[in-house]
């Protein structure tokens, strides 16, 4: 059991339960397991940040912990997720971390450490970082002298980033974009707010802007990927061709369509996916999901001839199942989108600029394009458990038949799918079917059946 990594990076509370001691050891820990295999010179570490309060605290401690280690640091200000993902292979960094929470709201922060192959670090090493900070090793992990390390701010950095959107996207959209084709922009206050704008601008893509004025304390409050009422109603009332909307770290994307619906990750990769396979693009025809999609996704890809692999929640579990097997196309219902001939890791300005250019192609409204996947309603009910026997429902007979004969009588237009908590003691049912009523009563009975036979 890991006690200070969750399933991506640290997140936690900041200056509370995310101390700056608590980060200057992770920092360290880090430093030392991140580049051990160097076998000349200082490391290189690049540090970026999303706009939350508490950003410039976690960054200052965590320089600290680098430099007092050895390490040189590169600190690149405000920037996506993925844009460091793209510089620390882009600059052959020996390693790098992104501080910030994600789309949690601004109390949060977290550590997210990247390789030197811009992806995130697997587990193995995670917990190979906390032992160094259990172990009592840390004090002699110290620089002295000269081989103390130095930072420098690199905020300039960002136009690289930039850079590569125009050397992927400028020829299309030169050809593809009308005066006419206009859309809203939702930076959800957090790391995108200044770069999405540059970018788009750059590609000469109009554009209106909302939630783009930063405090330290408005991340994903009331906007973003997370909430998209206000980007839906801006919209409508601007008559604007779609929408897309980013989260507070920039690696998600979800969209609107010109009425206001919503495009979730599924219909994003869907609407990718036909794209690419029409320019014979798309790695065996596959795209590769997780357990969450809906039931929708199924039915596209088996119209579609696509393949269609699931894998555990999560993004890197996404990946690691791309790179495993030479797929390109990858991502969750989050609008956590992978589009590996680009970036190792999710990039909601990546799957947006991917979006407006499969959209362009076909000379479609969003809404038609978005109508090629039908979603099944879903309904998830949590089931209270002792957090012991939580993993008992796999070999509960009872619970078993209970699911085993729903999913008969789905013939296919249907499924069940349990999920214990990783952090509560839950068991999460979910089922999708064509009809809300019955799914919600049948999802209710196997939760009340859970907590019967596994309280």
């Amino acid at each position: 059991m890991r006690k200070y990594f969750g399933t991506d990076g640290i997140r936690r509370i900041a200056n509370t339960d995310l101390t700056p001691e608590l980060v200057y050891k992770v920092a360290k820990a880090g430093a030392y397991v991140l580049s051990k295999h160097k076998k000349d010179g200082a490391p290189t570490i690049l540090i970026g940040r999303d706009t939350r309060l508490s950003g410039t605290l976690i960054e200052s401690a965590m320089v600290a912990g680098f430099l007092s280690y050895g390490a040189n640091v590169k600190l690149l200000g405000v920037i996506p997720t993925p844009g460091v993902a793209y510089l620390t292979r882009k600059l052959n960094a020996d390693a790098s971390v992104v501080i910030s929470a994600s789309h949690n709201t601004f109390e949060f922060n977290g550590i997210k450490y990247f390789s030197n192959k811009g992806m995130k670090i697997p587990d193995e090493l995670e917990e190979e970082i906390e032992e160094i900070m259990e172990s009592g090793k840390l004090d002699e992990l110290t620089a002295i002298n000269e081989h103390i390390g130095v930072s420098e701010y690199r905020e300039d950095l960002i136009d690289e980033y930039v850079y590569f959107f125009r050397k992927n996207f400028d020829d299309d959209m030169e050809k593809l974009v009308t005066d006419d084709f206009v859309i809203g922009l939702d930076t959800a206050n957090g790391a995108t707010y200044k770069v999405a704008e540059k970018v788009f601008s750059t590609l000469g893509i109009k554009y209106k802007i909302i939630s783009n004025n930063p405090d330290g304390i408005n991340i994903n409050e009331n906007c973003g990927s997370t909430h998209l009422d206000n980007l839906k109603k801006f919209v409508v009332e601007n008559k604007l061709s779609m929408g897309v909307a980013f989260d507070g770290d920039g690696d998600r994307c979800l969209a609107v369509d010109e009425k206001g619906n919503e495009i979730d990750g599924d219909k994003i990769m869907a609407i990718i996916s036909k794209s690419l396979m029409k320019a014979g693009k798309l790695n065996k025809n596959t795209i590769v999901a997780t357990v969450m999609s809906n039931l929708g996704m199924n039915k596209f890809a088996e119209a579609n001839n696509l393949n269609l692999i699931q894998t555990k929640v999560g993004d890197r579990y996404v990946l690691e199942e791309m790179l495993k097997n030479g797929y390109n196309l990858g991502g969750e219902q989050s609008g956590h989108v992978i589009l590996l001939d680009y970036n190792p890791t999710g990039d909601g300005i990546l799957t947006s600029l991917m979006l407006m250019k499969s959209i362009l192609e076909e000379g479609k409204k969003a809404s038609e394009m978005a109508d090629i996947v039908t979603l099944y309603p879903q309904v998830l009910v949590n089931a209270k458990v002792s957090n012991d026997k939580k993993y008992d429902y796999k070999e509960n007979k009872e619970i078993k038949t209970a699911i085993e004969n729903l999913e008969k009588e789905f013939a296919g237009n249907g499924r069940v799918l349990i999920r214990p908590s990783g952090t509560e003691p839950l068991v999460r049912v979910m089922i999708e079917g064509a009809d809300q009523q019955y799914i919600k009563q049948k999802a209710q009975e196997i939760a009340d059946l859970i907590e019967k036979l596994l309280a």
